[in-house]
């Protein structure tokens, strides 16, 4: 099978919240498209997509579903991330759709890696679930 078709096979069969929680930050990510024009931020958001959704196929590809898929989050939105939190200034939270937006993917972004980086710890020390 397509390895783009097993991956969502087996995050089919995840428990719910894990696709609900995968469908809401593709949203934050997509959301990006309508920012790009006028939002740096949004540009390396689509960047930053781009590159994780080939890379998670790819590592599934190599080691299954499984704890260590977080690693292709923290390695590649760890960056994004710090480049965000630097830019919080530019943000206009509170004059701006797209600064809710930058905030909200921000703290999505933060709330997946803090799932993320538990379970790369976890599979490191040997849960391999």
């Amino acid at each position: 099978m397509e390895p783009s078709l097993a991956f969502l096979r087996d995050l089919a069969a995840a428990p719910p919240w894990v696709g609900l929680w995968v469908n809401f930050m593709s949203l934050m990510l997509a959301l990006s498209i309508p920012f790009a024009v006028k939002r740096v931020e949004a540009r390396w958001a689509l960047l930053v997509m781009a590159l994780s959704m080939p890379a998670m196929i790819a590592l599934y590809s190599l080691v299954g579903y499984g704890r260590l898929l977080g690693l292709v989050h923290v390695v590649i939105w760890t960056p994004f991330v710090i480049y965000l939190w630097r830019r919080r200034g530019e943000w206009r939270f509170r004059e701006t759709l797209s600064g809710k937006w930058i905030a909200l993917l921000f703290a999505t972004m933060i709330v997946s890696l803090a799932l993320d980086y538990a379970d790369v710890v976890r599979w490191l020390l040997g849960d391999r679930a």
